[in-house]
């Protein structure tokens, strides 16, 4: 059998908005994962890649951060609580969190947790909302309220401002409680915000946090970040039993790399959230689509007329959100154009019209 030219097995014509994991990978990422894939490494994280990142999150976190690759964003949310928390911890968050309603129960089924879900109207946590389910500490009938998860961006699309996740933090704290952040589309908010990521993370309280890659151009993984390595426990050895350790780490970290060293992360991030501006600019001018959240990140969450998604998914695949309530969502990532948006506003138009 001889080797062949691989070619593509899909139409790369094709375009849509139902999520930033739908995208390709960045090219400088691809570039990357070439660039390390010659010769040999250490595996399992002892590699040159692996110690470089470290170096380049410590540039973005601060000095005392300690850095695990793992495969997925769901892996890196149940290592990292699971780091925060006894065997009798409980975490709150916020009901709409991935955390809660998207990752088919893992934290609860594999990181052995409890989670204790507090509905909100925007995806935020606050400190008077944690209280909710804050409460019960010493009682041997509840799981104990011991970390507080928070999104960001939520998975509504919407932003915490630094002082915002300060005030959660602080509040926490004074609690005995510790601070989790899925940090899925971490990049989008820090374009939004215009602060740097240490602004609304290590410098704001956050204990540990799932950096997400996958949504901003890698081919896949995510890092657990530990910022204040003293709030968690077992790093190490979880990662292995969570089947989350890597024996090819160099190719996830290089990925990072690329990402981070330069101003990649945020151009992409950037790039994604102009694009849902654009989009969000132009519904908003046609009759008969009502936008639900602000748009602050890559995200546009809007309620369409009865059949309407229905037939601009035969040319535009999207989710619903809330389908009693006929919400969607529209996603935009790194590689969206604007002729992408153009054309996808149009056919919101015409189905409208007809």
């Amino acid at each position: 059998m001889t080797d062949s030219t691989f070619t593509a097995l899909h139409d790369t014509g094709v375009r849509g908005f139902a999520s930033d994991n739908y995208s390709g990978v960045h090219p400088q990422v691809l570039a990357a994962v070439a660039a390390a894939n010659d010769g040999h490494q250490v595996a399992y994280g002892e590699d040159a890649y692996t110690a470089r990142l470290h170096e380049v999150m410590a540039e973005k976190f601060g000095t005392a951060v300690e850095v695990f690759p793992v495969f997925n964003g769901t892996g890196a949310n149940v290592l990292g609580l699971q780091s925060l928390l006894p065997r009798w911890g409980a975490v709150v968050c916020a009901s709409t969190a991935h955390i809660n309603c998207d990752e088919n129960g893992a934290p609860e089924r594999v990181g052995g947790m409890k989670l204790l879900a507090v509905p909100t109207t925007d995806g935020k946590l606050t400190p008077e909302l944690i209280d909710r389910e804050a409460w019960g500490f010493g009682d041997e009938h509840r799981a104990q309220p011991l970390a507080v998860s928070i999104t960001q961006t939520t998975e509504l699309g919407t932003c915490y401002t630094p002082a915002e996740v300060k005030a959660i933090a602080d509040h926490a704290h004074s609690l005995g409680m510790k601070v989790h952040m899925d940090g899925a589309r971490l990049a989008n908010a820090a374009a939004h915000l215009g602060e740097p990521l240490r602004s609304f993370t290590s410098d704001a309280g956050v204990d540990v946090l799932s950096f997400g890659g996958t949504k901003n151009g890698l081919m896949f993984g995510e890092a657990v970040v530990a910022l204040n390595p003293s709030a968690t426990d077992g790093l190490k050895y979880l990662r292995k039993m969570n089947m989350q350790l890597a024996s090819k780490m160099r190719f996830i970290s290089a990925q990072f790399i690329a990402l981070l060293e330069g101003d990649l992360w945020l151009r992409s991030a950037g790039h994604a959230n102009a694009m849902a501006a654009r989009l969000r600019a132009a519904v908003d001018t046609i009759d008969g689509v009502t936008p639900t959240q602000p748009t602050q990140s890559n995200g546009v969450f809007a309620i369409l007329p009865d059949g309407v998604a229905d037939r601009l998914r035969e040319s535009f695949r999207f989710y619903d959100w809330n389908e009693a309530a006929r919400e969607v969502r529209w996603m935009c990532s790194f590689d969206t154009t604007e002729a992408d948006i153009d054309a996808f506003v149009a056919a919101i138009r015409a189905e409208l019209a007809s």
